[in-house]
């Protein structure tokens, strides 16, 4: 009997030996991550100390579509309407309520967002840009318009192309902050 209860007080010292590994872990990881609390939740990250300045971003995306859909998007004559028209103000919506669809962003007053749909040979492109003066940057909302403005076109040209593919989806550019002015394919300037 005598052995068990080593044997159990052995199994007791390296689980708590295993706590606190586990909570140095989640400190050091707290330190690290910047949307991970000291209990190793997801958190929202604290602005309030930050610097308003002017923050830009700009995105990208293409849809790649048929022959068949290019020459009805062409012709305005989709069941839906105005494919690009749809499109745009879709991007412009869901740019809007970013805070809303992704976790743990912050809501942002926004300064402007542009979104274009454009026709070209085999595919629809989509470009945005989103501008915001506030304390964190603007970069999912430009990313999620154009996002949501390719899904746009899939749902309204799915009747016609089922092969659709979204392709490119990637930030261009973003501006202010901390952080520096990025170009994609470029090192982050300061």
């Amino acid at each position: 009997m005598a052995k068990k209860k080593k044997s159990t007080t052995g199994v007791a010292k390296k689980f708590s030996a295993l706590k606190r590994v586990t909570a140095q872990g989640r400190a050091a990881a707290h330190k690290l991550l910047t949307h991970v609390d000291a209990s190793g939740r997801a958190t929202m990250v604290d602005v309030g100390e930050k610097a308003v300045t002017a923050r830009r971003a700009v995105a990208e995306a293409r849809v790649m579509i048929s022959p068949e859909l290019a020459n009805r998007i062409r012709k305005n004559s989709l069941a839906k309407g105005n494919v690009l028209d749809v499109a745009r103000l879709a991007g412009i919506q869901a740019a809007k309520r970013t805070d809303e669809l992704i976790p743990l962003c912050h809501s942002l007053p926004l300064d402007s967002i542009q979104v274009r749909a454009e026709l070209r040979r085999d595919h629809v492109y989509i470009w945005s840009e989103a501008k915001v003066t506030a304390k964190t940057g603007v970069e999912m909302e430009a990313l999620l318009a154009v996002a949501i403005a390719a899904l746009t076109v899939i749902d309204m040209g799915k009747s016609i192309d089922r092969a659709m593919t979204i392709q490119g989806l990637r930030m261009l550019e973003k501006e202010g902050g901390r952080s520096g002015h990025f170009v994609a394919g470029t090192k982050a300037r300061r």
